[in-house]
């Protein structure tokens, strides 16, 4: 099985940082794509970041329009490992964060997975 392991939310006021961790576990084959999506109640889930792994398209990222420019996501190929940097976090980033990947596993074919979501709350 593989699994999506999360680290890294809690609180944090307006202007200020924090970094999330997300760590792939189990029975990997290759990883296509990992990244970060957020959903607050009532909402859609929202790509936040990704960052692909294969072939030519390796180390590009996506990033939406409203976190461009204050977070930064990156990977440790080694560690199966994708982190999110946020700067300048702002009261509208606040939302339960979730990790993806697109991986395929050793016993099976490529498919989404999801971390268990971490909340980040920005207030003052």
């Amino acid at each position: 099985q593989v699994q999506l392991v999360e680290s890294g939310g809690g609180p944090v006021q307006p202007g200020g940082s924090l970094t999330l961790s997300c760590s792939a576990t189990g029975n990997i084959f290759r990883i296509a794509a990992m990244g970060w999506y957020r959903q607050g109640p009532g909402k859609e889930r929202e790509l936040v970041a990704r960052i692909q792994s294969g072939g030519y398209t390796v180390g590009t990222t996506d990033y939406a329009d409203s976190v461009k420019g204050r977070f930064t996501i990156s990977r440790d190929y080694a560690k199966n490992t994708v982190y999110l940097q946020m700067n300048s976090l702002k009261p509208e980033d606040t939302d339960v964060y979730y990790c993806h990947g697109y991986i395929r596993s050793t016993t099976s074919s490529w498919d989404d997975y999801w971390g268990q979501g971490t909340q980040v709350t920005v207030s003052s």
